[in-house]
């Protein structure tokens, strides 16, 4: 049950001091017979009207970005669970695979940021240098290892220099498996009589296939095994190629988003199919059309709604709103953070990158321009500015 008011910023306060214990309680294989049979289906919907689909979820939604990354190492079950204790409506995974084929939770197939895998003499021959949609990247790739070898790395904080309390929890965490977040989020459903949404993404999924390593059939596998397949299941699809999202409409019926970066970008699929159409093109009511007939929604980068200048402010908001909803689609943006160095320069409190600025501003500014949610790397400031544009709810209540 959603709590709303003064109600919803205690629990959000007190949550906060008990996810900092790191204790999530679920490693690879520790799930006992009983657990693995239970935790195949989406069963935390309970009896209280929670069943139903997408269209039944909050407005503005507040989505938890790789968890709840500015408190703790994103995609971790550490982040996770903040971001699922802190209030988040839906939590967002990035898949990719490891050598053996099983699909784990990084932003990046590159592991050099975000692990450990730089203290491992055993892997230092693994270092190399690999294209990755068109760009050269330089460091060790989950393609690379095992699921065995990956899981003997922990986890660690991305942007150190920007977020360095989160390094208080550098090592605590391995890199989970799809496999395992899914069982927790049925476990934590369960618990919380309430189903847990997820927000999944693939990632270079035609990078990927290339390699024999193709995404969308491993998730469709476990989705179906979880109880996440169906039209109503409590999980967004989202890739930033289209290809990706019209092969997972042909063999799951969850909702899907295309994601959308800068308007003169286009989509790697696009490029290796030798389609000249731009993201620019995409986000035209024609492209828009064409997105509506195998998905549910967009996932656009905020400039596409509002751009900014020169000077990082933000200018007139583009028709991307009004546009996409007029198609049926519903808009989840990215990303909003609490930190200057993200926030447009109108919000910016001082000269630390690293400082809070005035998030809460950026977000009224977003949810005035009437977005159905949001990317949050903080998932509770998303959530107390969502509370009031949310029918019934205030700041002050």
């Amino acid at each position: 049950m959603t709590q709303g008011g003064a109600a919803r910023r205690t629990v959000l306060g007190a949550a906060v001091l008990a996810a900092g214990t790191g204790i999530t309680g679920l490693t690879a294989g520790t799930a006992t017979a009983a657990d693995d049979r239970t935790d195949r289906t989406d069963s935390g919907h309970g009896g209280h009207g929670d069943g139903g689909g997408y269209r039944d979820l909050p407005v503005p939604l507040v989505i938890g970005h790789r968890g709840a990354s500015g408190y703790r190492p994103e995609h971790t079950l550490g982040s996770y669970q903040l971001a699922l204790d802190l209030g988040a409506d839906v939590i967002e995974q990035d898949l990719v695979p490891t050598k053996d084929g099983h699909l784990v939770c990084r932003h990046e197939n590159e592991i050099g940021g975000t692990t450990d895998v730089a203290d491992h003499p055993e892997f230092a021959g693994r270092r190399t240098t690999k294209t990755v949609d068109g760009v050269s990247v330089t460091g060790w790739f989950t393609e690379d290892f095992t699921l065995a070898e990956l899981k003997t790395l922990r986890a660690k904080e991305r942007i150190p220099a920007v977020r360095q309390r989160n390094t208080l929890y550098d090592g605590h965490w391995a890199v989970p498996t799809f496999e395992e977040v899914l069982r927790w989020a049925n476990r934590e459903g369960r618990l919380r009589d309430k189903r847990v949404w997820l927000h999944v993404e693939t990632k270079h999924p035609t990078y990927f296939r290339g390699l024999g390593l193709g995404l969308e059939e491993p998730l469709a596998k476990l989705l179906r095994r979880y109880g996440r397949d169906g039209r109503d299941a409590a999980v967004f699809l989202q890739s930033f190629e289209p290809s990706s999202i019209q092969r997972l409409s042909r063999l799951v019926s969850a909702p899907r988003v295309v994601l959308l970066s800068a308007a003169n970008t286009r989509p790697w699929d696009f490029e290796t199919a030798k389609d000249p159409r731009t993201v620019a093109d995409l986000v035209k009511p024609e492209g828009l059309k064409w997105i509506a007939g195998f998905a549910q929604g967009i996932g656009p980068t905020l400039d596409l709604i509002v751009p900014r200048d020169a000077a990082g402010k933000l200018g007139t908001p583009t028709t991307l709103v009004r546009d996409a909803h007029a198609k049926g689609l519903v808009l989840h943006p990215y990303t909003a953070r609490n930190e200057n160095s993200f926030l447009p320069a109108e919000y910016r409190k001082g000269t630390d990158p690293a400082a809070y600025g005035d998030a809460f501003g950026a977000f009224k500014k977003y949810f005035e321009l009437g977005v159905d949610g949001i990317f949050t790397d903080n998932p509770d400031t998303g959530l107390l500015a969502a509370e009031a544009f949310r029918p019934g709810r205030g700041v002050n209540r």
